[in-house]
């Protein structure tokens, strides 16, 4: 690690207010240019801790830029993990205020539950499978707190891979028998489609993707836990949304996710 625990603690409350007062800042590495990676995940660690002392739950979890959508649109190169905040949780339907976000995108993802935990290293597809308890549709809604929605990818570690909202669909699959990696999903946009996309863009296959996670947090003496949702990263590319937008993905035998945004 390159940063001091003040600085670290510092900087976790600079990217927690800008979340919270919906203000878009610089990225943190232009004044910190030599932070390492265990910084930026020691800034995320920070910035759950303050959420958790004030009694806001984690529900889950999730992947970040995990196709190859995102990895050209957002110009990084691998796969980065955050977690997610159970009071920013919805349903199919609901009606998402843009008055507390920046600049707000939506991207179509697939969920997982466990019904046991999972720890790396060695973790691979086989043994997610087997794991699972079921999989549902769900549509992030990310925010990055940085202007222009640029940064690198120790800055967005660091702000919890632009965590901010997330809507979960009401059909519950059991894995057996399903296709994952040719599940067919349609975003539209005001009635438009706006983007299709596949399972199999989630690193060639969204069980991949937990079994990446599993073997990070092994690397850092952690596990994914049972009964938890795990948002396994975009299988499409983000499309921004503003107030009067509405959103509807069909997901291929996982049903539809809707939403407003008022």
């Amino acid at each position: 690690m390159q940063l001091d625990q003040a600085t670290i603690a510092a900087l976790a409350e600079h990217l927690e207010n800008a979340e919270l007062n919906a203000t878009a800042v610089s990225k943190i590495t232009d004044k910190h240019p030599d932070m390492d990676w265990e910084d930026a995940y020691a800034i995320q660690d920070a910035i759950r801790a303050r959420k958790e002392q004030r009694g806001t739950p984690v529900s889950g979890l999730k992947m970040g830029l995990t196709s190859p959508a995102k990895i050209k649109q957002m110009g990084v190169k691998e796969p980065i993990y955050g977690f997610l905040n159970g009071l920013h949780a919805y349903r199919t339907g609901a009606t998402i205020d843009t008055s507390s976000l920046i600049h707000p995108k939506v991207e179509a993802e697939i969920g997982f539950v466990l019904n046991r935990p999972l720890k790396g290293p060695g973790c691979h597809i086989g043994e997610v499978l087997a794991a699972t308890d079921y999989v549902v549709a769900t549509v992030e809604v990310i925010d990055s707190r940085y202007e222009n929605f640029k940064f690198d990818l120790k800055s967005v570690i660091a702000d919890n891979t632009s965590a901010a909202r997330y809507v979960v669909g009401d059909q519950y699959r059991q894995v057996g028998g399903l296709d994952l990696r040719n599940l067919g999903i349609v975003l539209r946009k005001n009635g438009d489609v706006a983007t299709v996309a596949s399972g199999a863009a989630v690193l060639g296959h969204p069980a991949a993707s937990v079994a990446m996670l599993a073997n990070m947090l092994g690397a850092r003496g952690k596990e994914i836990p049972a009964g938890v949702l795990i948002m396994t990263g975009g299988a499409t590319e983000a499309i921004a949304v503003e107030k009067g937008d509405r959103i509807m993905v069909d997901y291929q035998w996982l049903g539809s996710v809707e939403m407003q945004f008022s």
